[in-house]
């Protein structure tokens, strides 16, 4: 059994409050949007997992702001 550590986490806010986060693991950049349990996809790098988050938001949006954790 793989266990992966989590090695930092990112909250994305947006205007109206949280819209997602961000984690950093083994396995990558791991993109999961607010009120949803499932992942919306893994990156390779903290940019292209932001910009997948922001591509997830309603169209229009601003760019959310991240926040480490």
């Amino acid at each position: 059994m793989m266990s992966t550590k989590t090695l930092a986490l990112w909250v994305a806010y947006g205007t109206n409050g949280v819209v997602g986060s961000i984690r950093h693991d083994d396995e990558g950049y791991t993109v999961v949007m607010a009120g949803s349990d499932a992942a919306s996809g893994v990156y390779p790098n903290l940019e292209s997992a932001k910009g997948a988050l922001h591509a997830r938001m309603r169209p229009g949006s601003d760019w959310p702001r991240f926040q480490e954790h």
